[in-house]
């Protein structure tokens, strides 16, 4: 099942408009309606060690040379279905029909997504309706369990 943006399928990540950094998405149940509101990168950055031959290229040069570069590479977001617990339990145990996966908002830097994600999901009072959504914190700093 692949993602809806703007009532289209995003089939790669080439569907997604230019500079694309992640985006903002909503998970529904559709059997209660019960919804989780989150953010995926698209891209995944990371340090890796330089190999022997990188490291040989480097020598001589001023100052110490860095033992590391960063790699680029595409995120798991095809197949990913949140990281909220009870709702990928849900997932395991039922059929994939009873999902829908949509993008609410394409953001283009990780500032942007946690603005955004956190904006959609205080418009939608995620903590105030439990019975509504899965999510139950927003940044981990605001808990469903602090409004009750």
């Amino acid at each position: 099942m692949n993602w809806k943006y703007q009532k289209t399928e995003i089939e790669s990540i080439s569907d997604f408009p230019d500079q694309t950094f992640g985006f903002i998405y909503i998970i529904t149940h559709l059997p209660t309606n019960k919804s989780y509101i989150g953010k995926k990168f698209l891209e995944f950055t990371r340090k890796q060690k330089l190999g022997k031959k990188e490291l040989k290229l480097l020598e001589g040069g001023k100052g110490r040379p860095s033992k590391f570069k960063i790699v680029q590479k595409e995120s798991d977001w095809q197949s990913y279905w949140s990281s909220n617990k009870p709702l990928k339990d849900l997932i395991k145990n039922e059929p994939i029909e009873n999902f829908k996966r949509e993008i609410l908002h394409c953001c283009n830097s990780k500032k942007q997504l946690t603005y955004f994600e956190i904006k959609y999901q205080m418009i939608h009072q995620v903590l105030e309706k439990p019975e509504e959504f899965f999510n139950d914190n927003i940044l981990g700093k605001f808990f469903t369990r602090d409004l009750e």
